[in-house]
């Protein structure tokens, strides 16, 4: 096996790493890793399919760069604890014609792609969480598309996607009121929950048709 820089030079056995990818050769395959997939490769312990992985974390952290890969501790509801794959940080989402970052926590198991990850919506210090359908209690999503997760059908930055569309129409998250005063405005949604609204960045709430006072 031999590979070609970017720059054209060629060198035995792929050594030489001077530019940002190599282009690896064999007598039918082509295949491109760039340094930070490589990277993430070398963070997945031996029980991951690494490359395979790898590769959906990478173009899923392309799309999705507020993402940051990281090998942590995860403990189960059951209290189980294991060192797991997590992508860490936020997704923008176009709520009432504004961007905001939700903050979220997905975990990879080590059966992946074979099973789903386990996502949470992570709300800071100055957030709480919103009472919906597709979110428990403690905040872990419970999407359709993770349920009917398959292989093949599913894949990582597909539930990266279906996350940021439900949050845009569906809100997982609101800002909490500052505690020396009253709740602003509320308005409540179609399953007549009052919900706080999230501020514009303007800093003014939003203004919505079935608004009332609380």
């Amino acid at each position: 096996m031999w590979a070609v820089l970017l720059n054209g030079s060629k060198v035995e056995g792929g050594d030489r790493r001077t530019g940002n990818c190599f282009l690896f050769f064999s007598e039918k395959l082509l295949f491109i890793m760039t340094l930070t997939e490589i990277s993430i490769k070398k963070m997945l312990p031996t029980t991951y399919v690494r490359s395979y992985v790898a590769h959906e974390i990478f173009v899923a952290t392309t799309y999705f760069k507020n993402l940051r890969p990281a090998m942590d501790r995860f403990v189960s509801r059951a209290g189980a604890a294991k060192t797991l794959m997590s992508l860490t940080g936020t997704i923008p989402v176009t709520f009432a014609g504004k961007i905001y970052n939700i903050p979220v926590r997905v975990w990879i198991e080590e059966r992946y792609p074979h099973a789903p990850p386990i996502c949470y919506v992570q709300p800071t210090a100055e957030m709480m969480l919103v009472k919906r359908v597709f979110l428990s209690a403690d905040g872990q999503i419970l999407l359709p598309y993770l349920k009917e997760w398959k292989k093949g059908d599913c894949d990582l930055i597909g539930l990266l996607q279906v996350m940021a569309a439900v949050f845009g129409e569906f809100p997982p998250v609101s800002m909490r009121p500052p505690p020396e005063q009253e709740p602003g405005s509320c308005w409540t949604d179609a399953d007549e929950n009052s919900v706080l609204s999230l501020p514009r960045e303007d800093g003014q709430p939003f203004q919505r048709k079935n608004e009332t006072d609380c």
